[in-house]
């Protein structure tokens, strides 16, 4: 190790914002498919699930831009959904494939899982505390606007 070397590694270890984000998002990922997996859902699954519900823009395309996702992600997920029988997919404008909705399967198993969500989220909302836990969604906001 060169004297540069040295200077810089407890730098980057301290103070590296990426470093930290993927940290928190392994352990908080972690955390919420531990507390999912009674439902048999992961927690991309089940994020996917309610973007779907809540009306998400329609094209696999928009989809993946409104999530924050690579597109080739999001399609082997939606198609893992679409075989459990959970979502619905089209063809829509040029034949390209659209998450079209939820099948009642699909509702059913957010119906299962939500109460699993919400004991996870409170866990962490308790922790933090109400300042910082609206503090942290006005960060992460502000993180990915600048990332975008």
């Amino acid at each position: 190790m060169t004297d540069k070397n040295a200077q810089i590694f407890p730098v980057i270890a301290r103070d590296c914002l990426c470093r930290k984000a993927r940290m928190a998002d392994r352990m908080i990922t972690r955390a919420y498919d531990e507390a999912l997996r009674p439902s048999g859902l992961r927690i991309t699954q089940f994020t996917l699930l309610v973007a779907i519900g809540y009306g998400a823009p329609g094209s696999i395309s928009e989809l993946a831009d409104w999530l924050a996702m690579e597109r080739t992600t999001l399609t082997r997920n939606l198609k893992l959904l679409e075989k459990e029988g959970l979502i619905e997919t089209h063809a829509g404008a040029h034949h390209r494939a659209r998450a079209s909705g939820l099948t009642p399967t699909g509702k059913a198993k957010l119906d299962e899982a939500y109460p699993l969500w919400q004991a996870v989220q409170k866990r962490y909302r308790e922790g933090l505390g109400e300042e910082q836990w609206l503090e942290s969604h006005d960060t992460l906001v502000g993180l990915t606007r600048i990332a975008r």
